[in-house]
C-alpha cells in the first residue's frame, strides 16, 4: 500500500470518494479544504483545520460547554480551587483518565504540555505567555502538589476566571508526555512527530495524516469522555467548494464544509441534504489610519462612515445570508457581546454630519485582499460611500501584502476580518480597544489610535473575577468603540456547512475549534 494506511476501506476512501454509492456506515466522511494544515501538534497548529482536529484528538483541563460555550466545564480536571493569593489555581485530575496509548493522565503530563508550549514558542504560545510565563520561569509556575493534583501559578495581573478561559484554548491541550518524549528529536519535545501523529485522550486519534490529501482519525474507545459513536472520521482535501457540494449531493460525503453562497443556493430544496448557516466568531470591518489624512483622523468622519456602510445590502443581497449584520467588536455568542445594531445605511445623514464638521471632497484609498468576499464587499462599499459624497479608491492586493502594509502603517483604510484566538472577550478587546504603545501590533496600534484610558480598561477587565462585572465592563468598552473609533464594524460571518439529512449529533460552535464529531450517528 502506497501510504501504508492500515485499512483497505481507509485507503480506498483516502484516494477516491466515487468507489462508494454511499459512505460506509461506521465512517464520517467530510469534504473540505485541508491545505491550511501544516501541523497537528497543539503547541504549533493554529490553522482552521488544525484547531478543528484538536477538539477531537485531545482534551484540556477545562473546555467550553458545546451547548453554552460561555460556561467552562471540567474535562480532564474534575475540580479546581483558586489560591488565596489570586495568582494560582490547583486542579484535581479526573480519576482513571487515560490517553489513547493507555498511559494514565498524570500531573506530569499537564506540566509537560503547558511548559512545552512556552518553551517551543511557536505561533499560538502567546495565549499562555499572557500569564507572564517565559521559557525561564514556566517550570517554576507548574507544580505537582499531589498524586492527582497540579498547581498552576502566574505573575500577570489576571483573574482565575481569565486563566480558565486561556486553559480552555486548543493550545492548552494535554499531551501524553511518555509518548511524545519517546518520539523526541533534537530536544523538540516530540514536535516533529506530533505534526502528523497524536498523543491525546480525545474521542479520536490520528490513524493517518497526509498533508494536502487526507486526515483519517479512528476511535479512541477509552477516551475519558466516552467512546465516539462512529469508528472513523475521514477528512478529505477537496479544494473547490463546487466539488464539495457535488460530493455531498451525490452521497459521497456526509459533510461539506466552507461552502459559498452559490453552493448553498444550489443545495436549497435538494433531497437528502440539509444546509446550515452557523454564526462564527469572525468580524468584517473597515479600519482607518488616523495619521493618513486630517479627514481620517476626524471623529466626525468616523461617525459619518457608520451611516455609509450598506449593512443589509451587503449581508442579505450581495452575500445572500453568508453574513449577518453585527456592529460591535465582540461577536454574537461571546460573553458580554452587544447584539444591538444602532447604525443603518443613511447617506443623507452622513452628508449632514460631514457638512457640519466642514469636511468636503473627502476621499481615501481602501486596501483590500483581491479574494472573495473581501473585494466584493469593498466594491459595494465604494458605491455606498459615493452616495454620501465620499470617494473611495480600491487598492486590491494579495492578502499577505495588504496585511504587511497595514502593520507598517502604509495604508489609508483597509477592509479586513478578525477572528477570535481563544474563547474569551479579551481576545477581541485586546485587538480593537488596546494600544499599550509598547510595540504591540494591535488593531488600535495599526490605526495610530492612541487610547491610554481605554487600554487601562481592557487590562482591568482581565483582572476581574466577577462574571457580571466583566460583562458590564466589556459592554461599556464596546459602546465606547461603537460610538467613536477609527473602525466601522459591520458584519459577522456565518459558517456555511451542509450535511446529509440522515446525520445526527453533529455539533459546531462559534469558535473555530468548536467542532465535535464524537456524538455523530447516521
Amino acid at each position: 500500500m502506497k501510504y501504508n494506511v492500515p485499512s483497505m476501506i481507509a485507503l480506498a476512501l483516502a484516494t477516491s470518494f466515487s468507489a462508494y454509492a454511499a459512505t460506509p456506515p461506521d465512517t464520517l466522511v467530510i469534504a473540505q479544504s485541508i491545505d491550511d494544515a501544516s501541523s497537528l501538534d497543539p503547541a504549533q497548529g493554529f490553522e482552521l483545520t488544525s484547531v478543528q482536529a484538536f477538539t477531537n484528538l485531545y482534551q484540556r483541563l477545562v473546555q467550553s460547554d458545546p451547548k453554552n460555550p460561555t460556561d467552562i466545564q471540567p474535562t480532564l480536571a474534575s475540580s479546581w480551587q483558586p489560591g488565596a493569593d489570586n495568582r494560582s489555581m490547583t486542579f484535581t485530575l479526573r480519576e482513571g483518565a487515560k490517553f489513547a496509548s493507555g498511559n494514565p493522565v498524570r500531573p506530569e503530563d499537564v506540566i509537560f504540555s503547558l511548559s512545552r508550549v512556552v518553551k517551543l514558542n511557536l505561533e499560538p504560545s502567546f495565549i499562555l505567555t499572557q500569564l507572564g510565563w517565559t521559557p525561564e520561569n514556566v517550570d517554576a509556575s507548574l507544580k505537582k502538589t499531589g498524586p492527582n493534583q497540579v498547581q498552576v501559578s502566574w505573575s500577570a495581573n489576571v483573574s482565575p476566571t481569565y486563566v480558565l478561559s486561556l486553559l480552555s484554548a486548543p493550545v492548552a491541550s494535554i499531551v501524553d508526555e511518555k509518548t511524545a518524549m519517546a518520539n523526541q528529536k533534537k530536544n523538540d519535545y516530540g514536535n516533529q512527530w506530533l505534526i502528523t501523529h497524536s498523543a491525546g485522550s480525545g474521542p479520536y486519534q490520528i490513524r493517518r495524516f497526509i498533508p494536502h490529501e487526507v486526515l483519517l482519525m479512528s476511535a479512541n474507545p477509552t477516551s475519558p469522555g466516552g467512546a465516539p459513536k462512529l469508528k472513523n472520521v475521514l477528512i478529505k482535501n477537496v479544494p473547490e467548494p463546487a466539488a464539495r457540494r457535488l460530493l455531498l449531493e451525490q452521497g459521497d460525503a456526509d459533510i461539506a464544509r466552507n461552502l459559498g453562497a452559490d453552493q448553498m443556493a444550489a443545495l436549497k430544496g435538494k433531497a437528502g441534504v440539509k444546509p446550515l448557516a452557523i454564526p462564527m466568531a469572525s468580524l468584517y470591518y473597515m479600519q482607518f489610519n488616523t495619521e493618513a489624512s486630517p479627514a481620517l483622523k476626524n471623529p466626525a468622519f468616523w461617525e459619518a462612515s457608520r451611516y455609509l456602510f450598506d449593512y443589509h445590502g451587503i449581508a442579505d443581497d450581495l452575500l445572500k445570508g453568508q453574513f449577518q449584520v453585527h456592529q460591535s467588536f465582540l461577536p454574537e455568542g461571546f460573553l458580554g457581546a452587544l447584539n444591538d445594531n444602532p447604525f443603518t445605511y443613511d447617506p443623507a445623514k452622513a452628508k449632514e454630519i460631514l457638512q457640519k464638521a466642514g469636511l468636503t471632497n473627502v476621499s481615501f484609498k481602501l486596501s483590500v485582499s483581491n479574494q472573495p468576499p473581501y473585494l466584493d464587499i469593498a466594491q459595494a462599499l465604494q458605491a455606498s460611500f459615493a452616495k454620501g459624497g465620499v470617494k473611495v479608491e480600491l487598492i486590491p492586493g494579495i492578502s499577505t501584502e495588504v496585511a504587511t502594509n497595514v502593520k507598517a502603517h502604509k495604508y489609508e483604510a483597509t477592509l479586513n476580518a478578525w477572528g477570535a484566538d481563544y474563547f474569551d472577550p479579551n481576545t477581541n478587546a485586546a485587538a480593537f480597544a488596546y494600544n499599550p504603545e509598547d510595540g504591540s501590533t494591535t488593531l488600535a496600534m495599526r490605526s495610530n489610535w492612541h487610547i491610554p484610558e481605554l487600554t487601562k480598561k481592557v487590562v482591568a477587565a482581565t483582572a476581574e473575577s466577577d462574571k457580571n462585572k466583566r460583562i458590564e465592563m466589556y459592554q461599556a468598552m464596546q459602546r465606547e468603540v461603537q460610538k467613536s473609533s477609527p473602525y466601522v464594524i459591520g458584519l459577522q460571518a456565518r459558517n456555511l456547512v451542509a450535511v446529509r439529512d440522515n446525520l445526527q449529533g453533529y455539533v459546531q460552535g462559534i469558535n473555530p475549534d468548536m467542532v465535535y464529531y464524537s456524538q455523530v450517528t447516521k
